[in-house]
């Protein structure tokens, strides 16, 4: 349905729902203004001007925007050096790069909230104890689980005396899973423990869906590296592509010539005009971020009152931009997504249907009207074809068009 045809009752409830989240919404403001401070100190620092702006082709030698990105990107982020390239393909890429890039054959890659997500699960090759023909032949993978939801301390201290992998995996948000995203407190935790038994581990961290929810990054806490997307929160819903890693300089480098070939790192990669979206993406951020946290936080009140399982709740504090809501049926996960899609400033008369995305064990359907192609910070709603028929839900580039999905999506999905 159209926007303008929302039923009063359920434009009633978002109202409603929205007074009781006034604190909720204050304190999301408190932390996008300390991540815009930070981020307009980078600027101001490395003297970003108008010739950043300017693109490159061919080699891209010289690239004066590429080359003070990065510096800004690694103050930002409170990283010694960084990586940011159009030149990825998206966030799974960018994470697959910092792992192949911290791994010799032989070493061990130990994942420590459970089995990655989907699509990286197909990147590094796991199917068993030995990574397939898209990972580093001979690196070997393990795996702590998670419990109640969060990382396994213990646990994690225990296979990390025993093992000594090369690298660990920490993915902070919770991809298709039903567990709670980890704070950059909880992460910090884990590289300390994982340190203490194993000090020479690399400690990478999926930051997907994260960044800027909080004051800090994980690079702040201890974390090796840290790398995702920019069609997610840094890219502020204006960078067109591209993907990021930030670290350790070694580290970084050594995924630079992942991403290129050894001797060309991260030297070469033409811009094509790209540099003014990417520095005023990171620029909106925060703010951004911002308001698809508020859409998020809105989503969870009015389906929590339908009598829907949410997770996080309303009031919770957020350390990703995903909402996952248990919608009990395939017709309603249908049915959400299809308000969702119609309620969308693109591509608003399409219907989404399952399909075998690649990559995903079951049929996965997908809304997203967005100015982007798979922007994850615009909002969109996913989820695979299988009980308990799990909804998330992320982005929304202003409250206001976000707040106008959700009601489209809920009144769909109660117009049987």
């Amino acid at each position: 349905m159209k926007t303008s045809k929302i039923p009063q009752s359920v434009r009633a409830l978002a109202r409603e729902c929205e007074a009781r989240l006034q604190d909720r919404f204050a304190q999301i403001d408190e932390v996008s203004m300390a991540c815009t401070s930070r981020v307009m100190d980078a600027f101001q620092e490395y003297r970003v001007s108008e010739a950043c702006f300017a693109g490159t082709t061919g080699y891209g030698y010289d690239d004066l925007g590429r080359e003070t990105l990065d510096k800004v990107w690694a103050r930002v982020f409170g990283a010694e050096k960084a990586l940011v390239r159009i030149n990825f393909v998206n966030g799974t890429h960018a994470i697959a790069s910092a792992i192949f890039a911290s791994l010799r054959p032989g070493d061990m890659l130990m994942s420590v909230m459970g089995a990655p997500y989907d699509t990286l699960r197909t990147a590094i090759g796991i199917s068993g104890e030995v990574f397939g023909s898209l990972g580093f032949y001979g690196c070997r993978y393990s795996q702590v689980d998670c419990v109640d939801g969060g990382p396994d301390l213990p646990g994690i201290i225990a296979a990390a005396a025993q093992r000594h992998p090369a690298a660990v995996l920490i993915q902070r948000s919770r991809g298709y899973d039903a567990r709670r995203a980890l704070t950059v407190a909880e992460i910090g935790d884990i590289v300390s423990a994982v340190k203490s038994v194993s000090p020479n581990t690399v400690c990478i961290v999926d930051n997907c869906y994260g960044e800027f929810t909080d004051t800090v990054e994980p690079s702040m806490v201890g974390a090796d590296l840290v790398a995702g997307s920019l069609i997610k929160n840094p890219g502020g819903g204006l960078a067109p592509t591209g993907g990021y890693i930030a670290g350790w300089p070694e580290l970084v480098d050594n995924a630079a010539n992942r991403l290129t070939v050894p001797g060309i790192g991260g030297e070469c990669g033409c811009t094509l005009g790209n540099n003014r979206a990417l520095f005023q993406g990171l620029f909106m951020a925060p703010h951004t971020t911002a308001q698809a946290l508020k859409t998020a936080a809105l989503c969870a009140a009015m389906l929590t009152e339908l009598g829907f399982r949410t997770e996080p709740g309303p009031l919770e504090k957020r350390s990703d931009i995903i909402q996952t809501i248990t919608l009990e049926t395939p017709e309603n996960l249908k049915r959400f997504c299809k308000g969702i899609q119609s309620g969308s400033p693109v591509d608003s008369y399409v219907t989404p249907e399952p399909w075998a995305m690649p990559g995903y064990a079951d049929e996965v359907i997908m809304a997203a009207g967005a100015f982007i192609q798979g922007s994850s910070i615009e909002l969109s709603c996913d989820g695979p074809m299988r009980e308990p028929y799990f909804a998330f839900l992320q982005g929304g580039l202003t409250y206001e068009s976000g707040k106008l999905g959700v009601m489209n999506a809920i009144a769909e999905m109660l117009d049987k």
